[in-house]
């Protein structure tokens, strides 16, 4: 029997934690406004990851917070089943599917990207079942990859330990890795499936938790070309990279992309409410709206399109344009790459990745304790985090100034000094 009391919120078991070493470091964030966060202790921490890759627009605004009581007094939500629908969610559909880089495109709401995941990848088998194919069933996905840890996010992981324990090697069956960054040899894979057994290839314009890892030159479009030829689906995974984070609307604009699906979340809403949706290329929503014995797609979310968070993207979306903050990420691009690149030359980093996009990676040197440089930097006034390999985590607000970018690089720097030392 215990005696002592546990600590307040003891009893939360937190995400892809080692739950010991997390009650004991544990930091509690109870506020944030701008680039900025603050602590329970008080403490003002500039916060390099945007949360988990989402807060585009920054903290604490309210014309966002009263967009969504606004919404709430009128109609917190209504589901989108069958024939009924919430005007919002109509509404936003019409001007996501404006701006994503599909044409023609329908759009299926989730509640987040690991649900985006999974619906795309249910879509794509079925998409085969109807097409009377159905040994198209393998999905590929990309070494070091993330998509979330769904069903089928866990079962396509390119990150080994996201797919481990679970009694088999792919948590749902036939999956298939590809090399990150490697055409000839991904095409040498699709050969050895046989592609008569691939439905689909799901594709990160740029890793992101797996290490921020930018594509090889014609990479995406080489990978797109074979998927064409090889009648694979081609699913563009911008949940991270969607809303502007490569200065562009979209990813898929940068590269030339047109693929079937895109995945989207994160940026959307700016992490003020979850939401999530996947853009439909007209190769397969069509037989699902063109006739009148079309078949029904047996997939729905309780809150998929649910209206509040419709409300909150569409605010999200209107400070996104008037403050030009999709120019302004393709400007801060530069300042953070010129800023972190230096970092490449210290003796305990192994790689700096960075001048893809809004968002860097700082690889350490596998030997180097790299909780306790995010523990000098959490002293300095920086939140970071580690992601794969023991890479520092850098992707802040679009709301950021140069200055606070230029502090990022400095207290890696010092942190890193201070370990040497």
């Amino acid at each position: 029997m215990r005696n002592s009391t546990p600590p307040a919120g003891a009893s939360l078991w937190s995400a892809q934690a080692q739950m010991p070493a997390a009650l004991a470091k544990r930091v509690t964030i109870v506020a944030g406004q701008g680039a900025s966060v603050i602590t329970a202790d008080g403490a003002e921490l500039l916060d390099a990851p945007a949360g988990l890759w989402h807060a585009n627009v920054g903290h604490g605004r309210e014309d966002i917070a009263r967009v969504a009581y606004d919404q709430m007094r009128k109609l917190e939500t209504y589901h989108v089943f069958g024939r009924f629908v919430n005007d919002v969610a109509l509404s936003l559909a019409d001007r996501v599917t404006a701006l994503g880089p599909i044409p023609d495109a329908k759009i299926f709401w989730t509640s987040g990207g690991s649900d985006a995941v999974d619906l795309a990848c249910k879509l794509a088998r079925r998409h085969w079942q109807l097409e009377g194919r159905p040994d198209k069933r393998i999905i590929l996905s990309r070494h070091n990859a993330y998509h979330g840890l769904h069903g089928f996010g866990t079962s396509i992981a390119g990150l080994d330990y996201n797919r481990d324990g679970y009694g088999t090697d792919s948590l749902i069956p036939e999956t298939a890795r590809i090399p990150t960054n490697d055409l000839a040899a991904a095409e040498a894979i699709i050969t050895e499936l046989g592609p008569e057994h691939i439905a689909a290839v799901v594709a990160e314009p740029v890793i992101g938790t797996g290490g921020v890892i930018a594509p090889a030159t014609g990479y995406l479009e080489g990978l797109q070309r074979l998927a064409r030829q090889h009648d694979i689906l081609f699913i563009a995974d911008e949940v991270v990279t969607g809303f502007g984070r490569t200065g562009t609307m979209f990813a898929c604009e940068r590269f030339g992309l047109e693929p079937d699906m895109v995945l989207m979340a994160k940026g959307i809403t700016s992490g003020y409410a979850p939401l999530g949706g996947v853009l439909i290329g007209p190769r397969v929503w069509e037989r699902y709206f063109n006739s009148d014995d079309a078949p029904i797609l047996r997939h729905g979310i309780t809150y998929s399109g649910h209206a509040t968070a419709c409300a909150v993207a569409h605010a999200n979306l209107d400070i996104l344009e008037r403050e030009h903050l999709l120019r302004r990420s393709a400007e801060l691009e530069g300042v953070l790459h010129h800023a972190i690149q230096p970092l490449a030359d210290h003796p305990l980093v192994t790689a700096v990745r960075s001048g893809t996009g809004f968002l860097a990676g700082v690889q350490l040197n596998a030997d180097v304790p790299g909780e306790a440089v995010v523990d000098a930097c959490l002293d300095s006034g920086l939140l970071t985090r580690l992601i794969h390999n023991n890479t520092l985590h850098i992707c802040p607000p679009f709301v950021v100034t140069d200055d606070e970018v230029s502090f990022i690089a400095k207290t890696i720097r010092v942190a890193l000094d201070h370990i040497t030392d």
